[in-house]
């Protein structure tokens, strides 16, 4: 009879476990988005959808730069940010176990040991009293193990698994996005920094021209060919321009510092060698291919965090439901201890198997069901201007380095001309048809399309550095 009584009851559970299949909620699908055809600035893209588990590989190397190579890497190793992406990541896996575990019962058990002797005035003891030598003291010896398994009926479990299952993933894009933002960052201020290195270098071949250009006056002055005035606008020049030299120290200086906190290191024991700008950035190619656009770490992240999202509507909506909990007991029971693994001490009991329903809550299920839904709305909404954002990041840059080149090719012609007007004026000063008011003019008009030309070259390289971002790191060049 209680075998019987066993296999009905398994036999129940089994059919429990079959229902348990239901899963309520809607089903994921990735939001659409609208998306151009191609971009206004290159040719050649197709629609793309985001991917997050392409790798992003050492796209920097693009930019042939050991220096910047050897940098790079090391952010990998040392930026502190990005350990803690790494943590919360490893956070987010941790609760995806945590949401598998519901999956199976919970069964708790140990040993319990209690001695008792009863009162002789107690109800129903009838005032009886205990002969000399007589003991109603006895022993009870127990180890008993307890199960307690929530029925996954709709789903719940499931909607939960699958809502941390995608919150782990968007997790592991974010810390592409901070590995993104972190080496994009660090090869902005390297950039930056080099052109400052290629404004000291032309500031202090400009001091030392001023300083030949002081001497030239003064020995005109003591010939009498030149009055004292030229000598002290000659003097004012080169003060001027030693002075923009000394300044530029401060901002040099402050992306040194940057960059040593980008690699986990303290400033204080971090230098970079003084290197200007020798190059234009690499070419962009004609036809970038859109796998580079699905590569973004943070569309991927958005929309995983979507996902999760709408996992959510599913568990705010199993609250509707009954939940079915089961529950068993057994273990051994005996007096003694010499009796107390024996067979006859076994015990065991299966039940109660309880199912519970909200009769009333005062509204609150339909209010976490409506929250869940605008949550995922938000979410959609994020991912869309995500994507429309990252969009908007390519054509500004694509269309920067575009105007920038024109830029550039300007600014060498002005830079030409002026060194040419200098060595003109120079040569009628030295013949007296020039004034020292004049040769100082085309010199500060020469200095300063010399320091353009190496802030817009700067300007270019950081503006390559923002596209690789944009597109999610990296790109071959067609040769």
């Amino acid at each position: 009879m209680r075998r019987f009584e066993l296999i009905k009851y398994v036999t129940t559970l089994l059919l429990l476990g079959l229902l348990s299949a239901c899963t309520v909620g809607p089903n994921y699908l990735r939001p659409k988005v609208e998306t151009p055809v191609s971009y206004k600035e290159v040719e050649g893209w197709k629609q793309a959808e985001p991917k997050d588990h392409i790798p992003r590989g050492a796209w920097w190397t693009i930019f042939n730069d050991d220096q910047l190579n050897g940098l790079e890497k090391q952010v990998n190793i040392s930026n502190q940010n990005l350990k803690a992406a790494e943590a919360q990541y490893r956070e987010a896996v941790a609760l995806v176990k945590a949401a598998q575990a519901a999956y199976f019962p919970t069964v708790t058990g140990g040993p319990s040991v209690s001695r008792e002797r009863p009162s002789g005035n107690a109800p129903g003891s009838r005032g009886a009293t205990l002969a000399p030598g007589v003991s109603f003291t006895s022993s009870d010896y127990i180890l008993s193990g307890q199960l307690t398994w929530e029925i996954d009926l709709w789903g719940k479990i499931r909607r939960q698994v699958e809502s941390a299952k995608a919150s782990a993933q968007a997790s592991f894009a974010d810390i592409e996005g901070v590995r993104l933002s972190a080496q994009a960052q660090l090869a902005q201020d390297y950039f930056q920094l080099r052109a400052l290195d290629s404004q000291k270098q032309i500031l202090e071949t400009t001091v030392a021209n001023y300083q030949k250009f002081l001497d030239l006056t003064r020995n005109r002055y003591a010939t009498g060919v030149a009055a004292q005035s030229d000598i002290q606008t000659a003097q004012v020049q080169l003060d001027t321009a030693q002075a923009q030299l000394v300044g530029l120290g401060v901002q040099r200086a402050q992306f040194e510092h940057a960059i040593a906190i980008l690699m986990g290191r303290a400033p204080s024991d971090f230098t970079i060698p003084v290197t200007p700008l020798d190059g234009p950035p690499p070419e962009t190619p004609s036809g970038i291919p859109s796998e580079l656009l699905e590569r973004r770490p943070d569309i991927a992240a958005a929309e995983r965090q979507a996902a999760s999202a709408n996992a959510q509507i599913g568990v705010a909506i199993a609250a509707y439901y009954p939940a079915l909990t089961l529950n068993a007991s057994g273990g051994f029971e005996a007096s003694t201890l010499s009796k107390w693994f024996t067979w006859p001490s076994r015990f065991w009991t299966l039940g109660p198997a309880s199912l519970q329903q909200i009769i009333f809550n005062g509204g609150l299920t339909q209010a976490q069901v409506e929250q869940a839904r605008a949550t995922y709305d938000a979410n959609v909404a994020t991912y869309r201007q995500t994507v429309l954002t990252g969009f908007q990041q390519v054509e500004d840059n694509l269309a920067a380095l575009r105007i920038l080149e024109q830029q550039a090719r300007a600014q060498d012609i002005a830079v030409t001309s002026s060194k040419k007007n200098v060595e003109i004026t120079v040569n009628q000063y030295k013949v007296g048809t020039a004034s020292a008011l004049d040769v100082i003019t085309t010199e500060a008009i020469a200095l300063n399309n010399e320091l353009s030309a190496a802030i817009i070259l700067g300007n270019r390289m950081t503006s390559a550095v923002l596209l690789v971002q944009a597109l999610g790191g990296g790109w071959q060049v067609c040769e």
